[in-house]
C-alpha cells in the first residue's frame, strides 16, 4: 500500500508541471521528453553518406578480424541496417572487400599526392623517389587501421580461394609499373629506371616489415623508423651511390 501511494502522489504533480508548465523543472521536463522523442526517429541518410558508412563499418571490422572473421550481417549490424540493405549498395561481400581496398587503402599517399605537395624532392626538376617513398611512410602512419586492413589482407589472399589474391600475387608487377610511368631523377650511375628495380624491392619489403612491427607495439615513430633504415636501403652496396635526399623537415 506504501509503494501504491506514492505512486500515486507523485504522478499528479508530474502531470501538473507539464499542463500548466509551470516553473524550471516544465521546461526541463519538456526538453527531456522532445530529446527522447528525437531519438526514436531515425535520420534519413543520403545513399553517398549511407554507403560510406557502409564502407567505413567494413575498413573497421576487418582490419580487426580479417576479411574470413567478419560477415556481411556484421557490417550491416554495426551501421544499424539490415543485411539487405549492405547489399543494396554492395551485391555480395567479395564487392564490399573489392571497395574496401580499391576506393580506401589504394587511394591516398599516391604519386600524384605527393607530385602536389611540394616537399622536396617532388618536383619535375628534382623529382626523386625516395622522396617519395618518405612520404608514403608519413601518409601511412597517419591511417594505422587502413595499414592494419592491408597487413590482415595481405596474409589472407596467401589464400588461392581468397577474392584478392591475385591483387596481392601481382601486386608487386602492378606497382613497379606504375612507378614506371613517372620520370623519376636518377643519379647518373643508372642508365636506366630498370636498375632501380631491386632497391624498390627491398624498400617496400623492408616497409611492409617495419609497418608491422610499428602496428603491433612498444610504440615507435614510424617516420623515425624509416628515416634510419634509408641509408641502408638507398646507397647501392658497389660504387656506394647514393640515392637518399636531405630529410624533410
Amino acid at each position: 500500500m506504501f509503494c501504491f501511494g506514492t505512486v500515486l502522489h507523485i504522478r499528479p504533480r508530474i502531470l501538473d508541471v507539464v499542463a500548466h508548465g509551470s516553473g524550471e523543472n516544465a521546461d526541463r521536463l519538456a526538453d527531456m521528453t522532445a530529446g527522447n522523442s528525437l531519438q526514436h526517429k531515425r535520420v534519413r541518410k543520403s545513399p553517398g553518406e549511407r554507403r560510406q558508412e557502409i564502407l567505413d563499418a567494413a575498413v573497421r571490422l576487418i582490419s580487426e578480424r580479417g576479411y574470413n572473421g567478419t560477415s556481411v550481417q556484421d557490417v550491416a549490424d554495426a551501421v544499424g541496417v539490415t543485411k539487405q540493405g549492405v547489399l543494396r549498395y554492395f551485391p555480395s561481400k567479395d564487392n564490399l572487400l573489392a571497395a574496401v581496398y580499391h576506393e580506401n587503402y589504394n587511394t591516398f599517399g599516391s604519386v600524384e599526392d605527393f607530385m602536389a605537395s611540394g616537399l622536396p624532392g617532388s618536383g619535375p626538376d628534382d623529382f626523386r623517389l625516395p622522396a617519395y617513398l618518405r612520404f608514403l611512410v608519413h601518409c601511412n602512419s597517419t591511417r594505422p587501421m587502413l595499414v592494419q586492413l592491408f597487413s590482415i589482407l595481405q596474409v589472407e589472399s596467401f589464400n588461392p580461394a581468397h577474392p584478392l589474391h591475385d591483387e596481392f600475387a601481382n601486386r608487386r608487377d602492378s606497382i613497379w609499373q606504375y612507378y614506371s610511368t613517372y620520370n623519376w631523377n636518377l643519379p647518373s650511375e643508372f642508365t636506366s629506371f630498370e636498375e632501380v628495380r631491386p632497391t624498390l624491392r627491398h624498400a617496400l619489403e623492408i616497409m611492409d616489415g617495419v609497418q608491422l612491427r610499428w602496428l603491433r607495439g612498444p610504440a615507435i615513430d614510424l617516420c623515425d623508423e624509416w628515416a634510419d633504415l634509408e641509408p641502408t636501403i638507398f646507397l647501392r652496396r658497389y660504387g656506394r651511390v647514393s640515392l637518399t635526399i636531405p630529410c624533410v623537415p
